[in-house]
């Protein structure tokens, strides 16, 4: 079992940074593969970016260039730096971890509480 807590969100202006952290009790982190989901009002949840347990970063297409995604697996935590933020990027933010118990099987998910992100223009 794994238990993820993330950090407080919060309001930040147009052009503004946020920092938030993922914090992992129960297992260890590094193989799993961490991920940052998001959720608007009205929308489905959208990744936002993924820390592969191989090591590989990928980034939505929205936040390329503005987001940057990391983890300290001796802190076992996970961080996602919000630079540039726009209004759109409002959401209710979520730390993920998931990983596949037998090779090919289905993967098993876990999930922080979320944290509100609001971007003011």
């Amino acid at each position: 079992q794994v238990q993820l807590v993330e950090s407080r969100g919060g309001l930040v202006q147009a052009g503004g940074s946020l920092r938030l952290s993922c914090a992992a009790s129960g297992r260890t982190l590094s193989t799993y593969d961490m991920s940052w989901y998001r959720q608007a009002p009205g929308k489905q949840r959208e990744l936002v970016a993924i820390i592969r347990a191989t090591g590989n970063i990928d980034y939505a297409d929205s936040v390329e260039g503005r987001f940057t995604a990391s983890r300290d697996y001796a802190k076992n935590t996970v961080y996602l730096q919000m630079n540039s933020l726009k209004p759109e990027d409002t959401a209710v933010y979520y730390c993920n971890a998931r990983r596949r118990t037998v090779p090919g099987g289905p993967f098993v998910n876990y999930w922080g509480q979320g944290t509100q992100v609001t971007v003011s223009s």
